[in-house]
Order: C-alpha cells, then sequence, then structure tokens
C-alpha cells in the first residue's frame, strides 16, 4: 500500500525494514528529521538510536556497529560528512559494510541550506584519505530513495564496503507517495565479531605483499564496474543532443527530453542512478555522429562533467563536445533545460572539453 511520506521520514522507515538496527550521528539540516525518526523508531524494533556528541563520534560508533557484524547508518549534509570522512576510510580499510546517507546542500565551508549537489566529486573519489572508492547512489525521487536503501545495504554487504546514498535537501523534505518494502528480519554479518575474536577483522592489507593487496583491489573494483553500473536512459538510438544529469535536476531532464521530443527534437538522457561505479556502459549505445553532450548539476563549476567527457574520451568518442551550464542550487526546471538546450544547438554555449 502506496503512503504519502516525507523524504527523509520514507527513507528512515526503509533502513529499518532493511534490517538497520543501529544508527548513530549529530544532527544537521536537512537530515535532521532521519535522525527524530529512527530515535523512536528504531528502540520499537530493538534497535540502538545514539545521538552521538558529535560527527566524528558518531560515524566511529557506526564503525564499532559495523564490526560486530550489525547493519548501521548514519547521515549528515556537507561539512557533516567532511568531518565523518576519518571514520568512512576506517569502514573503507576494515573492508566494513554501511550506509551513510548524504542530503546535499550547497556551499564551501558550513554552507547554506539550499538544495544542491556540490559534493559529487568528493563523494565519487572516496572523500578521505587513502585509497578507496565508496558505492554512490543517486535518486530522483522519494520510491526510488527507498528502494536504494535496501540495495545500498546489499551492496555494502556483498562486496563488504561503505555505501552512500547521495539525496539533495529538496528530496529530504518533498512529500510524494511510495510504496514501503516489506519487514526483513534483522541478521548478523556472519563475520562480525562476537567476543571471542571467532571471526578476527580483516583490512585491505591483509594480503601477503603489497602487490597482492594492489591486485586484489584492482580487481575488486573491476569486478564491481562490471556488474554493478545502474542508470536510466532514452531516445540514445537516433539522439543528436544527449543530457546527463542525475538526482532531482536528472528528474527535471528527462521530462524536459520528453517535451523536446514532443516538439520534433532529436535529443535524448543518461540519468546516472550509481554515482560510482560511474554508469560508461551506457555511453556505448551513443553514435559518433552526436552532436553534444551535457550535463545539468546543480553547483557552481561542474562536476558530472568530468566524468561525461572522460568516459566519452575512453570510449574513442572523444571528437564529441562536451558542455556543462550548471545550476547554482535547486533544481532546475524543465523550461531552463530547454533553454540550455537552444543555447547548445545554436553555438551559444562554449564547449567545456
Amino acid at each position: 500500500m502506496k503512503q504519502f511520506m516525507q523524504g527523509n521520514e520514507a527513507i528512515a522507515e526503509a533502513a529499518v525494514r532493511a534490517g538497520a538496527r543501529m544508527f548513530a550521528g549529530y544532527p544537521i539540516t536537512p537530515t535532521t528529521e532521519i535522525l527524530e525518526y529512527l530515535s523512536w523508531r528504531l528502540p520499537e524494533v530493538g534497535g540502538t538510536f545514539v545521538q552521538a556528541e558529535s560527527e566524528v563520534a558518531g560515524i566511529h560508533m557506526v564503525v564499532g556497529a559495523a564490526t560486530c557484524g550489525v547493519r548501521a547508518l548514519t547521515a549528515s549534509s556537507g561539512p557533516g560528512l567532511s568531518l565523518k570522512q576519518e571514520g568512512i576510510s576506517v569502514l573503507a580499510d576494515e573492508r566494513l559494510p554501511a550506509l551513510i546517507i548524504n542530503s546535499v546542500r550547497y556551499g564551501n565551508g558550513i554552507g547554506t541550506l539550499v538544495s544542491s549537489q556540490c559534493d559529487y566529486l568528493r563523494d565519487t573519489r572516496g572523500g578521505g584519505n587513502g585509497d578507496y572508492r565508496p558505492f554512490v547512489l543517486a535518486p530522483s525521487s522519494i520510491q526510488e530513495a527507498v528502494d536504494l536503501v535496501g540495495i545500498g545495504f546489499d551492496l555494502a554487504e556483498k562486496y563488504r564496503m561503505v555505501c552512500m546514498l547521495e539525496t539533495e535537501a529538496a528530496l529530504s523534505h518533498m512529500m510524494e507517495d511510495c510504496e514501503l518494502p516489506e519487514m526483513q528480519e534483522p541478521h548478523r554479518y556472519d563475520w562480525g565479531m562476537d567476543g571471542h575474536y571467532t571471526h578476527p577483522r580483516i583490512g585491505i592489507f591483509d594480503r601477503n605483499s603489497v602487490q597482492e593487496a594492489k591486485e586484489w583491489m584492482v580487481e575488486k573494483y573491476a569486478l564491481i564496474k562490471e556488474n554493478e553500473q545502474r542508470w536510466e536512459e532514452g531516445y540514445l538510438n537516433d539522439a543528436e543532443y544527449i543530457f546527463v544529469s542525475y538526482g532531482l535536476p536528472g528528474r527535471s531532464t528527462v521530462g524536459a527530453v520528453e517535451t523536446l521530443r514532443a516538439q520534433g527534437e532529436k535529443a535524448g538522457f543518461i540519468r546516472p542512478i550509481t554515482l560510482w561505479p560511474f554508469p560508461e556502459k551506457a555511453f556505448e549505445k551513443i553514435s559518433d555522429h552526436v552532436k553534444g553532450i551535457m550535463t545539468i548539476e546543480a553547483n557552481a563549476t561542474g562536476q558530472l562533467i568530468d566524468d561525461v567527457a572522460l568516459t566519452v574520451k575512453r570510449q574513442g568518442k572523444g571528437m564529441i563536445p562536451v558542455y556543462t551550464h550548471p545550476h547554482i542550487w535547486g533544481v532546475a526546471p524543465r523550461r531552463t533545460i530547454i533553454d540550455d538546450y537552444q543555447k547548445m544547438k545554436a553555438g551559444a554555449l562554449k564547449e567545456v572539453y
């Protein structure tokens, strides 16, 4: 049965239904409702909620829960996630699965409270010190966010690594119909510490040599890239101009492309759902005769465009011009994206790559 829910509360309930039984975090706009919801919901199902004294403390509590084999999560936004990077790097080092929710707001330092996508490069590149990647999932609706919570826990557990659900402030606070999943029985990872060191922790360098550790990491990430790319696409078979966008701007972009197609324009789209691994396979379907590719982003300088241009170049399509016209924050409406299209088509925008 569908329910009309706020984004944050739907995400929190989806985590409980996916078997999460521990949350530790610190209040921050725009994710505070996740803390508030789980503060009463987790105890109802025998779980543990901790409002930590800081973001740093919260992520290390998640490290402890994950070490013991419990499905655990935390939530924050830009500056809070920056403070959590040390603990996220520890999770990666110890091969510990966890779900980390980042509802992105715009700005450097403490930033603003405005919805944005300005954390793309930090999150897809690992963020903390070291040499690792997390899964990064980007929903474009509350229903998709609910679905990706369960998928995120499963991916984190399957590959024993961190998974980030990268939402946006607007998605956190909007309300939509969504269908919640059935309750899963909570379970402990079979390798979790049990007080008797039956299953010792295994760091990424628990190998016979540095070279073996390197080869293991390269093979692991190659396997993930091959098997776990997710995206939505439309009209790539005949598109002369292609938009690439994710999250809520991606949702607007899909609508803009549908409008353009109705007007006879040969436009297409790729909406990444996994920001890492980046959906390179989607770009294999585009023609060498495409006249332009444009990213629609909610940041000031363009970040997604780097992965788009690199993918196009790797696939031998480097002669296709790649544009971006980022809209610093918020969610660009269809009419604005259509204006971007007309500027690109008329040659009024300078290609970036």
